[in-house]
Order: C-alpha cells, then structure tokens, then sequence
C-alpha cells in the first residue's frame, strides 16, 4: 500500500484564519491522521477579506481580480505559506519529507448555476515559495460540468467512516460559515449539499453589534429567546425545499429579519435557523442515518449543540467524539482530496455536486528546480 504523506489547508467562510492539517493516505480508505493546527487572521486581514466579497458580487470572470481583491489573494497565499512554514517548525517536521500540499484558497463567490465559483490564492506562487507541489483549484471543474461545485468533503467522510468501522449510514455535519450535510454508508456513494446558514449570520450579527468575532461559546444566544414568527418565515425561503443536490454562497441568506430584536434574541433566533436549516435538510437525505457527526465551528457552541439535538432526528455527536476532528475536518478533507487529485481519483459525484458521473478536480502546481 503506498502512502502520500499531504498536508491540508482551508481558510473557510467564517474567515477566521488558516487550518494546517498533515495526514497519511493512499487517497482511498487507509487514512492516518497526524498533527494540526490553526493560524488566525489578524483583524486587517479579516477587512481585506471582506472588501474583496464585496467585489466579488461584479465578478463575471473567475479569474478577474478588480478591486481588493488582487491584494487580498496576494494576502491569502502569504498567510497559507506562514502557516505551513510556522507548522512544520512547530511540529518538527521536515519540509522534504511532504509530498504534497492541498490548497483549497479563500470562496469570494460561488454562483454554480452561473457556472461560476472563484477562490481566490494563488497555487503557484504558494507551491514555488513552500518548494512543494501543490494541488487547488478543486471546484471550478466540477462547476465546469454543471455541477455544484460543493460540498468536496464527503469523499473524504466516506472514508473516515469506512475507517472507522461504521456499518449504518452516516450523516456528517460540517457548520463552517455555510452548513452542509455528507450522508456515508459502507459501499454507497456519498450524498451531500449544502443545508443552510451555518455561522456565518451570527458571526455578522456579533460583529456588527458587539465587535465580536462570534458568539463565544453560545452564551449570547443562551440568554435569549427564539422568535418563533421570524423563525418561521426565515424557514420559508425557496432554498430549503429544493431538491439536493443544491449549494449555497456565504451571504445567499440575510439577517435582515432579526434586526428588530435586541442581540440576545437575534441571536438565539439566527443559531435557531441554522438547526432548523440542518433539520430540513435531513428529511431530503435518501436514508435516514443512524447518528450525525458535527463538525467545524458551530460544534464548539453549546446552545447551537443542544438546538441540533432538540431538532434532529438520531443521536447528535461532535467528531472529536469518535476520533474524527471537529476543528480539522475541512483541513484533513483538503489533504485527502489533493491525493486523490494526484491520482486522477474522483472527488465528486452526482449525489455530492450534481454533476453527470463521478469527477476528479484540481489543479497542480510544481515547483522550479524539485
């Protein structure tokens, strides 16, 4: 069995900082999970980032850069290459000894039925200056073939599953900025899409009002109370009864409605949606799975755990729970997903993305003179 020593990168849509995940794979199910680590933004790169989503809504070529963002990539693929830098003296490894880097860069825009998905970072720059090969780029082949173009990950929870003994279907939660739900079952191919809001809504409400990044630990949202009527009607958008597969940008939903309602209440009514939105998203999986694993960001929030609970319907679980990450999946994923890139592997399907047969994605970058 041959192994390819990767590691991983993601800075998602809650845009705050960079994961570094380092796994051992042979890009099917053997996987061993190594070290990890984050690398926070600094708040001016949080700004930068958020000026160039604003000019990203204009894009009409994926590959234009106008506005904040031509600098903001340049930001992004420095950071990227910090962090791996910073990691691997961390973890006293040696740089020669990594096969491969999976560079997943930053979504500024994901308009799939416009064919068109842009991250930004720049692979090549990022593979001369790490002196590695580096695979990104994964989505835009996908969007390419009329596929969603997300979520990528649920190739990678397949395997974990399979790794992990799993003999009953699996539903994998992921609430990055964006939630999306992987359903894995031992022989199946994965079915995934993006269910809903994930933190995003309430991360900008606490920024907005607070200055906060988050709401730490669910606290702000504990104390106050679900409107149920504005609930209600943030349920009734068209997203959640259209059929899978289905993919969402960051900002497709609003919190406009619960601007009337002091921060207590807005909050606990927004991390109410984001369940509400998960919940919806299991009556449209094809098997009604045995438990579901949370992972990313909202698995570290208290109140949002207890609404999942409340809501789903089999027994809720966080990934460090069974030996997965909650903190690391995403980066782990990328990991992953570069090796089967490597390997002309297929990293999407048609119950994933859509797209019309099973699809391999990403781009690589090598660098002069290895």
């Amino acid at each position: 069995m041959s192994f390819t020593r990767a590691i991983g990168l993601m800075s998602g849509t809650s845009m705050d900082g960079v994961d570094v995940a380092y796994i051992e794979t042979d890009g099917e199910e053997a996987i061993a999970l190594h070290a990890a680590g984050s690398f926070p933004y600094a708040p001016e790169d949080r700004a930068l980032l958020r000026g160039a989503l604003a000019d990203a809504l204009a894009l009409e070529d994926r590959r234009a850069r106008p506005g904040a963002l031509a600098q903001a990539e340049a930001m992004v693929t420095s950071r990227h290459a910090e962090a791996v830098e910073e990691f691997l003296a961390d973890q006293r490894i040696a740089r020669d000894s990594i096969d491969l880097v999976g560079f997943h860069g930053q979504t500024v825009l994901h308009r799939p039925e416009r064919r068109l998905t842009a991250q930004i970072g720049d692979g090549a720059a990022l593979a001369e200056r790490l002196k590695l090969k580096v695979a990104y780029d994964f989505r835009a082949a996908d969007v390419a073939r009329g596929g969603q173009g997300a979520p990528l990950a649920p190739v990678f929870h397949r395997a974990l599953a399979a790794a992990s003994g799993f003999s009953e279907p699996v539903a994998v939660v992921n609430i990055g900025g964006v939630s999306n739900v992987s359903l894995v079952a031992p022989g199946a191919e994965p079915a995934a899409f993006d269910s809903g809001p994930g933190n995003a809504l309430l991360d900008d409400l606490m920024l907005e009002r607070t200055g906060a990044a988050l709401d730490r630990d669910g606290a702000t949202a504990a104390r106050g109370k679900i409107d149920e009527a504005i609930l209600a009607a943030l349920l009734a958008n068209a997203y959640f009864a259209l059929p899978p597969p289905k993919s969402l940008d960051r900002n497709d939903f609003s919190r406009a409605p619960v601007a009337g309602l002091g921060l207590e209440d807005a909050a606990a009514t927004l991390t109410a949606f984001t369940a509400a939105g998960i919940a919806r998203a299991f009556e449209l999986l094809p098997a009604r799975p045995t438990r579901a694993v949370i992972c990313g960001g909202g698995a570290r929030n208290p109140t949002l755990m207890r609404e999942l609970s409340r809501r789903l319907p089999c027994p809720v679980t966080d990934a460090d729970s069974v030996g997965w990450s909650v903190e690391f999946m995403e980066a782990q994923a990328f990991a992953y997903l570069a090796v089967r890139s490597l390997k002309n592997l297929p990293i999407t399907f048609p119950l994933t993305t859509g797209v019309s047969g099973p699809l391999t994605g990403g781009v690589l970058a090598e660098p002069q003179g290895r």
